[in-house]
């Protein structure tokens, strides 16, 4: 028996955040994993930039959501998804969810940290300088920051492939519907 998961959907808002800051961490991987091996050069500095504002993007859509999230609790998994979950899937459910909330913070911040430490300054869209929240040490940055953002931002990218496959398991698998409680609905249903 399939057990359907049409009632108790994400509101506009929620669908919009995720999708927003969905797209913005593929792309600041994206770019992150491309700039990595270029030699020194204007399209790297270009890519640097563009992965830096990705990243301050990314920590305040980041901080939008879970305000909202705090504000606006989520819809329960219905019943009968419960129903048909093995308790492993709901406890991995709520910890892939807390960690992919702790990583939308770490991995910017770190990315920030290091950037201060380096002394390349982070300029959100060329417009504004934010501040340097880490003194700069340039050996401290290479040796510690720049592998920390990278463990980070590996980790998240795991967790964002794990979260996918879960939910296409659900829609394909399953076919419970889950997916659709976080899919953009036509105004007229």
């Amino acid at each position: 028996m399939n057990a359907r998961a049409d009632t108790n959907p994400y509101g506009a808002v929620a669908i919009g955040l995720h999708w927003l800051l969905a797209l913005a961490i593929v792309g600041a991987l994206g770019v992150g994993l491309c700039m990595h091996g270029l030699p020194f050069s204007p399209l790297r500095l270009r890519l640097f930039n563009w992965h830096k504002w990705a990243g301050v993007t990314i920590l305040a859509l980041s901080a939008l959501r879970l305000l909202w999230r705090l504000a606006n609790r989520p819809p329960p998994l219905p019943a009968g998804v419960l129903a048909n979950m093995p308790s492993w899937q709901r406890h991995a459910h709520h910890a892939t969810h807390g960690l992919l909330y702790l990583l939308f913070f770490a991995v910017p911040l770190s990315g920030w940290a290091y950037s201060s430490a380096t002394g390349f300054p982070v300029v959100w869209f060329g417009v504004l300088r934010l501040p340097d929240w880490v003194p700069v040490d340039k050996e401290f940055g290479e040796a510690f920051l720049k592998p920390l953002h990278q463990t980070l931002a590996f980790a998240l990218g795991a967790l964002v492939a794990l979260h996918v496959a879960a939910a296409l398991k659900h829609q394909f698998i399953d076919h419970d519907g889950l997916l659709r409680r976080m899919w953009p609905r036509r105004t007229h249903e």
